[in-house]
């Protein structure tokens, strides 16, 4: 597959019917990104990529399950002194419930993803085919050095290990990608840099 260099060096994939590469000065990102009803799109990227940004402004149709919106909820119920490692548990538990029951109702589905929960996308996949639809991966390519400043700007961050392992599932993620290679299960991947995705404010579905 041929490929040109885009923003920071990157290889840049030439647009196919699988992947769409939206990366670098040079791409025309779409203020629309437009699926078919009933399809689960899953956003994914590094913490503090701008997965719950993008997710917020665009995502106005069908349903949206963002586990930063679950964490946060929680927090407001918590004491202030009690580490989140204590409840994470919890908050996991509620987020993926509530993803099940937005999956049982059939409706179209925007679901948060850091990238490095394989098995996640995994039945994701298994529920779009049972309802006949598709599975699609937006994949938010921001810098080590953005990432870090949008936890910083958000006043909460991961441990180092845990970016890294985040950081290594996403690289993967991203090779495949250029490669012309959607993860198993996903139909399409579409690359997005902070400046792509900040020109999308609607993700739509239509019959």
């Amino acid at each position: 597959m041929p490929t040109q260099r885009g923003a920071r060096g990157r290889a840049r994939t030439a647009d196919t019917g699988l992947v769409r590469d939206l990366r670098g000065p040079a791409a025309h990102a779409p203020r629309r990104l437009g699926f078919a009803a009933g399809d689960i799109v899953v956003v994914s990227g590094l913490p503090g990529g701008g997965k719950s940004t993008l997710i917020k402004r665009a995502a106005a149709e069908g349903g949206a399950v963002d586990s930063q919106d679950t964490r946060e909820a929680w927090e407001r119920r918590m004491p202030a002194a009690l580490p989140y490692a204590v409840y994470r548990p919890l908050v996991r538990a509620a987020h993926y419930w509530g993803l099940w029951r937005m999956l049982r109702s059939g409706a179209s589905v925007v679901v948060h993803d850091c990238g490095t929960q394989s098995w996640v996308r995994g039945l994701l996949a298994a529920a779009a085919r049972r309802r006949g639809r598709a599975l699609h991966l937006l994949l938010l390519d921001s810098s080590p050095e953005e990432a870090l400043s949008g936890q910083a700007a958000r006043g909460r961050g991961v441990s180092a290990y845990a970016f890294a392992r985040h950081r290594g599932a996403v690289t993967r993620l991203l090779r495949e990608a250029e490669a012309g290679r959607p993860p198993a299960g996903c139909a399409s991947v579409t690359l997005l840099d902070r400046r792509s995705a900040a020109t999308v404010s609607r993700i739509a579905f239509t019959a």
